[in-house]
């Protein structure tokens, strides 16, 4: 069932927002929980290591612990159960996947309320035209196809994702894109919270996957149209959680909370600075150009 009722009078330890740090054969990868009680029922919130955030339709509180039976999504995501206990401030138990356990351990998601900076620095450049200095790879290096072309950075083919070296807190960013036909791309804020950036046909995928959108949290509005070959111009603000998104010269996400990261984050720990991540692993083709942050000034 989607929710279960809460008897108790006694706080509910487990509501909230969560990050988790999980440890795989493939090395660390992020994933969330938004646990509420809404209209004195459990509802909660999952955000797998990868795609998009949904709703847990079998979760239940059954012995001191929080149980989630959460569903296949796919041959490469089999179903696998939480079970959760909250703990010093914590939640900590273990997910079961088949014959495999693997640990978990969830921190508390900070608010991140913070006041918008009285001034800004001014723009800099954070891609030079002419190489990759300030930017690695996300991964086998040997497997990278970013090169600067003719002052463009250009991902020539599916490969690596690619980072920024120096990383940030709250900041504003310009960036240009140009996206072939049924391209899917993306550009992390902080490394945690994806801009999809794509060109598909319409109806393929709801408005918060869309182009614009942060990766299914928020849809931007007025949704922007498909221009494949043609650069899409953005300019994002992010303080704290708040995000305004200026695509083409027009507001398509107006000071909105993101609640939480994104499929594909490279950590849950978003109370620290992160780089700049750009997706090269979906696909070939994907241009950018005059990427540009100014952060808070001192």
């Amino acid at each position: 069932m989607a929710a279960i009722s809460l008897s108790s009078a006694q706080p509910n330890p487990f509501l909230g927002r969560w990050n988790f740090n999980i440890q795989t054969p493939g090395g660390q990868r992020a994933s969330w929980l938004g646990i509420y009680e809404r209209a004195g029922a459990l509802e909660v919130w999952y955000q797998p290591t990868g795609g998009n955030v949904f709703q847990v339709k079998d979760a239940r509180i059954d012995g001191g612990k929080l149980i989630l039976n959460i569903a296949a999504s796919g041959p490469n995501r089999p179903a696998v159960v939480w079970e959760l206990e909250a703990r010093g401030g914590r939640l900590t138990g273990v997910a079961r996947r088949g014959d495999n356990t693997t640990p978990l351990e969830g921190k508390r998601a900070p608010e991140l309320k913070r006041p918008e900076p009285r001034a800004w620095t001014e723009p800099r450049p954070l891609f030079n035209g002419r190489d990759l200095t300030g930017w690695e790879p996300a991964g086998n290096p040997a497997n990278s196809h970013w090169k600067a072309i003719n002052g463009e950075l250009v991902n020539e083919k599916l490969g690596s994702n690619l980072k920024s070296v120096e990383k940030f807190e709250d900041f504003k960013l310009h960036f240009e894109v140009m996206l072939p036909e049924h391209t899917n791309s993306g550009f992390y804020l902080r490394g945690r919270y994806e801009i999809q950036l794509e060109n598909e046909p319409e109806g393929k995928s709801p408005p918060e996957r869309r182009m614009g959108s942060i990766y299914g949290r928020i849809a931007p509005k007025p949704a922007p149209a498909n221009r494949p070959g043609q650069w899409d111009v953005f300019d994002v603000t992010l303080v704290g959680r708040t995000l305004t998104v200026v695509q083409n010269g027009v507001v398509t996400i107006d000071r909105q909370e993101i609640e939480g990261i994104t499929g594909g984050a490279l950590d849950a720990d978003e109370e620290l600075p992160g780089p700049f991540l750009i997706q090269g692993d979906h696909a070939g083709g994907v241009r950018f150009r005059n990427i540009t942050v100014s952060v808070p000034e001192r």
